[in-house]
């Protein structure tokens, strides 16, 4: 797919969601040193705690940034009012840090986090829309914006009721509503947007071309469908309905792969750069939460749970968000800092501006991390455990260093 970077807004206004996606990523990790594994539950309040650090201060933060380009770039359409993304972070970070503290020390402050995290999230998801509307024919890529953004919008509506909630207005089985609002969001949302962006993304980085796409509009459709029966299984308490909705997760999954596989096969570019490596790590984390979730639905294990956890967030998702920010950086600061000086001045290329030797640092040390604290979970290992979060929290670091280093690049 041709993409183009002419109704993209400017760097400057992104660069706060990568820098701040990535304190919070060093925040979540470093919230891990408190966690004891030998008591360690999914609904623990520390976990629950790291869990919303994560997903909210990292990858929602890094989507957000990220989408505020590519959403105008794949639509070929300006954005709507692009003003108000100078509102979308400072809110999102405020709510993340209540959110994480209220979880752990001060509970009162939830509803408040709460409150302030839907607001950012509205505000992205009305400005999204809005800009959506102004497409007259929506391509493929475009649908799963659309829908990424549906699932979003439900995702809000049971959070705001969840609110509604604990602040003791309305009656509700909190639970339910918890695991909906998990599902729409983590799955829905973050699921599909991976799944619609890395189809723009790869083989644009990699070069390919001449690949079918039927795999992923099967695999999206299927996801689509897993979350609408999950769904009911939960509010209808239907076991079997659920089930279902597993099993096609598994179906869309496998079918992702494998069009992920089809993208590698045809690819031009053959570089063993650290964005191939990180991507290649990313998938291969996948196929394994792939496996554990299907050992959890036969052996109901929490402990597979949480070590199947473990590995999507960090292993898949975590990897795949850092390793795009190694190409997305450097091209968008490329793009505002240097291309209006080819013929005039010599420019650096975008190999140039990564660091390689502290991207190989942070690479291994996050590998090894996530390894480490894999076995740690699945063991009940607390020395493993917090060895591993030594290694993800140095990697952190090299992260941080590195996308300093993209962003001031001169």
């Amino acid at each position: 797919m041709a993409v183009s970077t002419d109704f993209a807004p400017p760097f400057r206004l992104i660069a706060p969601y990568f820098i701040l996606g990535v304190l919070f990523y060093m925040g979540g990790i470093a919230s891990l040193f408190g966690v004891d594994v030998s008591t360690l539950s999914q609904f623990s309040p520390s976990t629950l705690s790291f869990i919303h650090i994560f997903l909210l201060g990292f990858v929602m933060m890094i989507i957000f940034g990220a989408m505020a380009q590519l959403v105008p770039v794949v639509l070929e359409v300006g954005h709507f009012a692009v003003e108000l993304y100078h509102v979308i972070y400072p809110l999102l970070a405020l709510g993340t840090l209540l959110m994480g503290i209220g979880f752990v020390f001060s509970p009162v402050l939830l509803p408040f986090g709460g409150v302030v995290v839907l607001i950012a999230m509205g505000i992205f998801l009305f400005e999204t829309m809005m800009t959506i509307g102004k497409v007259k024919k929506l391509n493929f890529v475009m649908k799963t914006v659309l829908l990424a953004n549906i699932f979003l919008f439900f995702g809000l509506l049971f959070g705001i009721i969840m609110a509604l909630g604990y602040g003791g207005i309305i009656e509700i089985a909190i639970e339910r509503y918890l695991l909906s609002h998990i599902f729409l969001t983590f799955f829905g949302y973050v699921g599909i947007t991976i799944m619609g962006m890395s189809l723009v993304l790869l083989p644009m980085f990699w070069l390919s071309h001449s690949f079918s796409w039927k795999s992923v509009e099967y695999s999206v459709y299927s996801f689509v469908g897993s979350v609408f029966f999950i769904l009911l299984g939960i509010f209808f308490k239907s076991d079997l309905v659920a089930t279902l909705g597993y099993l096609l997760i598994i179906v869309s999954v496998v079918l992702y792969l494998y069009q992920i596989f089809l993208i590698y096969k045809t690819r031009v570019r053959k570089e063993n750069d650290i964005y191939f490596k990180s991507i290649v790590f990313s998938y291969t984390t996948l196929f394994i939460a792939l496996l554990l979730g299907m050992s959890y639905l036969i052996f109901q294990s929490e402990r597979i749970l949480l070590v199947f956890g473990w590995i999507l967030l960090f292993g898949y998702i975590g990897n795949i968000i850092i390793g795009h920010l190694y190409k997305i950086v450097p091209f968008l600061v490329w793009y505002q800092r240097f291309s209006l000086l080819i013929g005039k001045q010599k420019v650096p290329m975008l190999a140039d501006m990564v660091p390689k030797l502290g991207a190989t640092f942070q690479f291994y040390f996050t590998l090894f991390g996530v390894v480490l604290c894999g076995f740690g979970i699945g063991f009940l290992n607390n020395e493993l455990f917090y060895s591993g979060v030594s290694f993800l929290f140095v990697g952190g670091i090299f992260i941080f260093k590195n996308l300093l280093f993209m962003i001031n690049f001169r």
